[in-house]
């Protein structure tokens, strides 16, 4: 079953954001716009890179009206460290969420069981807590975090104008589609 229009289940985590540890839960995110960004581990060589890359494009999720989450199965202290030590992961403005019990990965799907880790997933979660999108890949491929803003945008879009869809390669300020009868075929 997809998690797609699903309600995100309730959780409770630590993470390490802005040199303070804070409590984020399903509660705390509703109200606004949110991006989870799922990887494996911190301390490894590709993760680094999305962290990087979320937080060079930090900027236009915060215009956008969203906020972007970072979670890995390791603790929101190894986070503390990590944010500490990387100067990839050091550019992060948002939280570093640490599921250490691997509830959160299981809630969104994204765990590995045989490796106690998570796979690269991304989700927008809408302001009343529901899935809109999700991208869920092999660890190998690290993600392009433009392709998720302009994904977020899109949400953005068809929650603020019912009935209209978001063709191939939409980008904010580009025309949209009103499905009709009279489309069918001609498109």
């Amino acid at each position: 079953m997809s998690l797609i229009n699903t309600q995100i289940q309730a959780f409770k985590n630590e993470a390490f954001h802005n040199g303070k540890f804070v409590t984020v839960s399903n509660e705390s995110i509703k109200g606004k716009w949110n991006v989870f960004i799922f990887m494996p581990a911190a301390f490894t060589f590709n993760c680094p890179t999305e962290v990087e890359d979320a937080a060079d494009n930090y900027a236009e999720f915060q215009k956008a009206g969203a906020e972007v989450y970072i979670v890995t199965t390791d603790t929101h202290f190894a986070h503390k460290v990590w944010h500490e030590t990387s100067p990839a992961v050091g550019k992060a403005k948002f939280p570093l969420i640490g599921d250490p019990t691997h509830a959160l990965t299981r809630a969104f799907d994204v765990h590995i069981d045989e490796e106690g880790l998570a796979l690269r997933g991304t989700f927008i979660i809408n302001p009343e807590g529901q899935i809109k999108t999700m991208e869920v890949h092999s660890n190998e491929i690290a993600r392009d975090v433009k392709e998720t803003l302009r994904k977020l945008k899109a949400a953005q879009y068809t929650a603020a104008n019912p009935g209209q869809v978001c063709p191939a390669k939409w980008n904010e300020g580009a025309k949209t589609i009103t499905p009709s009868l009279d489309l069918v075929g001609k498109i």
